[in-house]
């Protein structure tokens, strides 16, 4: 390729190197071909009991109330709680929940706030 390199389509870094027929992104490890920067990659996709698309640092609103494993503890419908990060796996919400600490959600349980 000549010229300057396209920016990483994912993180937007301008330290795009070529290897052999793929564009790399040495900060956050994004692959792609060069002239595809529009196309979509494999992002996670999550979403609420409703259908609406989840991020992260979304704040959500739990639709039941949730038995805390291991505990007497319990998160009550109606707790607002934001979203740290999401993640791949049956409980794809790593969240802390105020007076339980760090707890991992399943989406089908919130709706977003």
């Amino acid at each position: 390729m000549t010229g300057p390199l396209p920016p990483c389509p994912k993180c937007g870094s301008e330290y795009a190197y070529e290897d052999r027929n793929l564009l790399v992104c040495p900060e956050c490890g994004n692959e792609w071909v060069a002239g595809s920067e529009t196309a979509s990659d494999d992002e996670l996709v999550v979403k609420d009991a409703h259908g609406t698309q989840l991020k992260d640092g979304d704040y959500v609103t739990l639709i039941k109330d949730l038995k805390v494993k291991g505990t007497s503890a319990t998160a009550k419908i109606g707790t607002k709680v934001k979203i740290g990060r999401l993640v791949e796996g049956d409980h794809n919400i790593d969240c802390k929940i105020d007076g339980i600490g760090p707890m991992k959600l399943k989406s089908e349980f919130v709706k977003k706030a």
